[in-house]
């Protein structure tokens, strides 16, 4: 099939295709990314409907429950784009409408959950699964903030630290773009997970590791111009600033009863960012030049999935490796790159799998073994582990 699709794309780039008379076949898919930030009406609707308290958890079950199945069910969509549609492919600006709306639809759903928190007709039980299902959200909206942020349009930039506020997660913005780009798989990342590390073990490592690697970026672009760290000019004070402002504003209209549930879904939605950071590039790494330098990133230095359902509601974030290749190409425009290691599912069945490190080791580590030929003293490996996993797969350390 693959084979198939390689001779295929030739066949497009031979023949050029007029732009004008190609159809994207994903076109009107992107709209279903709509589905998740609308999670907190339908939560309400659910539970209004069949008064069945369950449904608060609403967000957590379509994106860990129901989008692996769809993953396996709609299956993978390796199909590129022909090279010849993609300036025009990249110049719609429909595509751009799909992620700016999920937005305000976005804050919607948390002006809702505050009001649903501070009017005294939820338990505490049912307040905290609607602070996940928000939670949920909140996490998405960091992938449309990734989206955005890494655009070179002020407004794009904007509207990405807009989408993070919720979450508390503005340093990402930064770290992102000027510090995991830039190391990705390597040691000095603290986005790139290792062989041998659970997610749990990764979580607080890269928690820490990106605001002190942001904190870091900010400071010496600061002091290049002469400004201290601590001033305004500062855009983690500035993205961090707007969490303050928004939390401030929604306990000043609703009460302080909705900080507590501000902050469990704070957590959710940036802990929900880490399981897919901890998947991209678990255990690959690029090997250092002649120079102390490392290679270039390249597709092999990333995970991939074709899986439509994940697909559609990521913005294509799972083309990981061309996104690596190609930072500031659009969503609809990213390509499925056949050197890249593949992922068995689609992002939303691996979180799960993360979760649960016997069972991610026991489907991602033969994967990874099998993606360096057995020869793993190529691999990312936790420091603490190196022996003893060189050890175990036979391979000299």
């Amino acid at each position: 099939m693959e084979a198939h699709v390689e001779h295929a794309h030739h066949h497009h780039d031979e023949v050029e295709v007029n732009p004008a008379t190609w159809t994207d076949p994903k076109r009107y898919a992107w709209l279903l990314g709509i589905i998740v930030p609308l999670a907190p009406f339908m939560a309400w609707g659910a539970v209004a409907a069949s008064g069945f308290e369950g449904f608060w958890l609403l967000g957590p079950l379509l994106v860990f429950v129901a989008f692996p199945l769809l993953d396996i069910a709609v299956g993978v969509d390796p199909t590129n784009p022909p090279d010849s549609v993609l300036k025009f492919l990249e110049q719609d600006r429909y595509y751009r409408w799909c992620t700016y709306v999920f937005i305000p639809v976005q804050y919607a759903g948390l002006v809702l959950a505050c009001w649903l928190w501070s009017n005294g007709e939820l338990s505490v039980l049912d307040s905290i699964g609607l602070a996940f299902t928000v939670g949920v959200v909140g996490g998405i909206a960091i992938n449309t903030a990734h989206e955005l942020g890494h655009k070179r349009a002020s407004s794009e930039k904007w509207l990405s630290r807009v989408a993070l506020a919720q979450t508390g997660y503005g340093h990402f913005f930064i770290e992102h773009n000027r510090g995991h780009h830039v190391r990705v798989a390597t040691l000095e990342d603290p986005a790139s997970s290792r062989l041998g590390e659970s997610f749990w073990a990764f979580l607080p490592r890269t928690v820490s590791g990106s605001l002190r690697s942001a904190w870091g970026i900010e400071a010496t672009r600061l002091d290049r111009v002469g400004k201290s760290p601590w001033s305004w000019r500062n855009d983690i004070l500035g993205a961090w600033a707007m969490t303050v402002v928004l939390f401030a504003v929604l306990a000043v209209v609703f009460g302080p009863v909705v900080l507590p549930y501000l902050a469990i879904q704070a957590v959710i939605g940036f802990s929900l960012l880490e399981v897919v950071n901890y998947l991209e590039h678990y255990g690959l790494l690029r090997q250092k030049r002649e120079d102390g330098r490392y290679e270039r990133c390249q597709p092999e230095h990333s995970w991939n999935s074709n899986n439509v359902a994940s697909n559609v509601l990521l913005y294509h974030l799972q083309r990981h490796s061309d996104h690596h290749a190609n930072p500031t190409r659009r969503y609809q425009a990213l390509r499925h790159v056949e050197e890249a290691p593949q992922l068995p599912t689609g992002y939303a069945g691996m979180i799960v799998l993360a979760w649960f490190p016997p069972l991610w080791r026991r489907v991602m580590d033969p994967r990874l073994v099998a993606h360096f030929d057995g020869d793993l003293s190529r691999a990312n490996i936790q420091p603490r582990k190196r022996d003893r996993i060189l050890a175990r797969h036979g391979a000299a350390a």
